[in-house]
């Protein structure tokens, strides 16, 4: 069963080609990684899978709903309902502490949860700790306990690991592989990080 269904799908902006015409499906519990050289649209994809993007072109489709039949309110129902986002740049709120950047969800997230998923990524002593003192690779590990935090059923990263030590880069694929099995979830990535690649099967090559 296709839980994505990319059909002719290209993205420009004022004529200028961002993504080059896309086609290709993803299954569910699937996991694929998007690969490909700064500029080459990635991160365009992504936002294109996620309907944070319209298509200039094209027609994606989700659990059999076509993006381009549904509304926004309906696109935001079903983002809410299943996506989970790891962006490049962490936008943690510097005034909060770690918990309360996890917890910036519509939907209720469990106190257990949270404490879990910085248990794993090595953040348990910092729970209290303002965002604005955490270092970059800190910042970027809440940004994936946030992620997650929400039990999406298909998690968006880009770069996730593009301020990883190779420690905490084997660390957080675990945890996202770990958490995927568990949830029965699928995790597309997009990333230039040659250490990942061997942790996924499935993989698609974007060009300039």
């Amino acid at each position: 069963m296709n839980l994505f269904e990319i059909n002719d799908v290209e993205y420009k902006i004022d004529q200028q080609k961002i993504l080059k015409k896309q086609n290709f499906a993803v299954k569910k519990i699937e996991h694929l990684l998007i690969l490909g050289p700064s500029g080459s649209g990635k991160t365009t994809l992504l936002n294109l899978l996620s309907g944070l993007l319209k298509p200039s072109s094209g027609e994606i489709i989700f659990s059999n709903k076509k993006y381009s039949t549904l509304s926004e309110e309906q696109i935001d129902k079903l983002r809410l309902e299943n996506f989970g986002f790891i962006f490049q740049k962490p936008y943690l709120i510097k005034h909060l502490n770690i918990e309360q950047n996890i917890s910036l969800f519509p939907k209720q997230i469990s106190k257990s949860n949270t404490s879990n998923l910085l248990n794993i990524l090595g953040l348990s002593d910092k729970a209290k700790q303002k965002a604005y003192g955490l270092s970059v690779g800190e910042a970027q590990r809440v940004a994936i306990a946030r992620g997650l935090a929400n039990n999406p059923k298909i998690i968006f990263a880009d770069e996730p690991t593009s301020a990883l030590d190779d420690e905490n880069t084997e660390n957080v694929l675990k945890l996202l592989f770990s958490y995927c099995k568990k949830n029965d979830s699928t995790i597309i990535v997009s990333s230039h990080d040659k250490r990942i690649k061997s942790f996924f099967s499935r993989k698609i090559e974007i060009k300039l």
